[in-house]
């Protein structure tokens, strides 16, 4: 792998990367209950399952604007539908995104300002929808990067290598100078379809594989 000292930047994935999920469980009962609809925590879990499931090869539809309030609107209705609660989803949406929070996964805060403070440029990259700026500055994290690149506003998901050549034209860094970091095949496949290195998780060890010290 490369040290420090050979890079510019280094783009990061985002979930199971950077942030983990606050369990929603509770939350969503509670959004439920908000609607006069009572269901048990695993029945709640169970759709929970089943909106991720829909998300995930749906988020790079998740555009700014009235793409974003469509997948959200459909996310709800596939959360409704398996906990089967006859509530409209465009009425229960708000509720559906209020339940969910981020939070930095153990060091990754201070993994990134360990980069930042050798020099290197930081980017977000990950297969999310247009919110994910929204979600990462309620993890106190969006001020740490010098960009971020959901695969809405590219249009494709990770490994489609178009979403890291965005984030690299953002920056102004060539690939053989960039590194990704991420948890997942399309994350190592993705990078090396755009010329990036890659290294796996965790990111608060990657400083010290960078050759910057520290644990």
């Amino acid at each position: 792998m490369p040290s420090a000292s050979e890079l510019d930047a280094v783009t990061i994935d985002a979930f199971g990367t950077l942030v983990e999920l606050h369990d929603p469980v509770a939350a969503l009962s509670g959004a439920l209950g908000r609607h006069g609809v009572e269901r048990p925590p695993e029945t709640v879990a169970r759709a929970f399952r089943a909106e991720i499931a829909y998300y995930l090869p749906h988020s790079h539809e998740g555009r700014a604007g009235e793409g974003l309030l469509a997948l959200r609107i459909e996310c709800a209705r596939v959360f409704l539908e398996t906990a089967d609660a006859p509530v409209e989803p465009a009425d229960f949406v708000d509720d559906f995104v209020g339940s969910l929070a981020f939070r930095p996964l153990p060091g990754a805060a201070e993994a990134l300002a360990r980069l930042r403070a050798a020099g290197l440029t930081l980017a977000c990259v990950a297969n999310w929808d247009a919110s994910l700026a929204e979600f990462l500055a309620g993890a106190e994290l969006a001020w740490r990067f010098d960009a971020v690149v959901s695969a809405a506003e590219v249009g494709a998901q990770k490994p489609d290598p178009r979403i890291f050549t965005h984030a690299l034209a953002v920056l102004g860094v060539s690939a053989a100078r960039a590194l990704h970091i991420g948890d997942l095949d399309a994350d190592r496949k993705g990078a090396a379809a755009a010329g990036l290195a890659f290294e796996p998780v965790p990111l608060a060890t990657l400083p010290r594989r960078l050759g910057l010290g520290g644990p």
